[in-house]
């Protein structure tokens, strides 16, 4: 576990973000359950962790946008007390066009949420957590895919490359502080079944991956909740892959 403090979890009322939240939980974390709009499942989920035994509190940011990303962490204090870790979850595909056919609307908004906003959710937590700041130290995992490395499906390349830029500055992020106490690695999930998945990624899925399945999201929470843990106290700078071979 970390240090001392709760884990604050990005975008984790649905799909990955969720499983997340309920492993950690079980794991005995207290976790805010971070999201933008589904306030009903984010809710449904602080019941169930609660409902367990556990500490939980949902909170309602769009780490898209600047503004409400400090409040996100004082609203977690409030509540639950001092920053243990942080899993940058939150994420958006973008729209599944051809580059030619992508607007900078489009791009603006697919950047501020999956690498700004992760940028910026890792400066308030290295503030709060840093040894340099009088912090405990503590755990950072932020999420990033196999399209980062491969480019992705067809319309979806911008997304690929915000991915690309979360593995980039996770290696770098971790060489920063990781005299400061904070471990920062990220997990790297290939096909999920989400409703992210769509029905062709789903066909695909039965000859482009070795395992002939699209992954659980629990199988990737499991990989998170190891990599904030104790168990992985000498890992930093790391990209673990959680694909089924892709």
């Amino acid at each position: 576990m970390p240090q001392s403090g709760y884990v604050m979890v990005t975008g984790g009322a649905r799909g990955i973000g969720a499983a997340i939240c309920r492993k950690l939980a079980a794991d005995g974390y207290a976790v805010a359950v971070n999201y933008a709009t589904s306030a009903s499942l984010a809710e449904a989920i602080v019941a169930e962790i609660r409902a367990g035994g556990g500490r939980a509190h949902s909170i309602r940011a769009d780490v898209g946008d600047p503004a409400q990303i400090a409040g996100l962490f004082l609203e977690g204090e409030r509540a639950l007390g001092a920053l243990g870790a942080l899993v940058n979850n939150a994420g958006v595909t973008g729209a599944h066009a051809r580059v030619d056919a992508q607007t900078a609307t489009d791009l603006a908004r697919l950047f501020a949420v999956n690498v700004v906003g992760t940028m910026l959710c890792c400066g308030e937590a290295v503030r709060r957590m840093s040894t340099l700041h009088g912090g405990p130290g503590g755990a950072i995992v932020n999420l990033g895919s196999v399209a980062g490395r491969t480019g992705g499906m067809q319309g979806i390349a911008p997304y690929a490359a915000t991915k690309g830029a979360i593995e980039t500055f996770t290696k770098g992020l971790a060489n920063e502080v990781a005299r400061e106490g904070i471990r920062v690695n990220a997990v790297a999930p290939g096909l999920i079944a989400t409703d992210m998945a769509t029905d062709t990624m789903r066909e695909n899925a039965k000859g482009g991956i070795p395992f002939g399945r699209l992954g659980e999201p629990a199988e990737i929470a499991e990989a998170v909740a190891w990599l904030i843990s104790g168990a992985a106290s000498y890992v930093t700078g790391s990209i673990l892959t959680v694909s089924g071979g892709r």
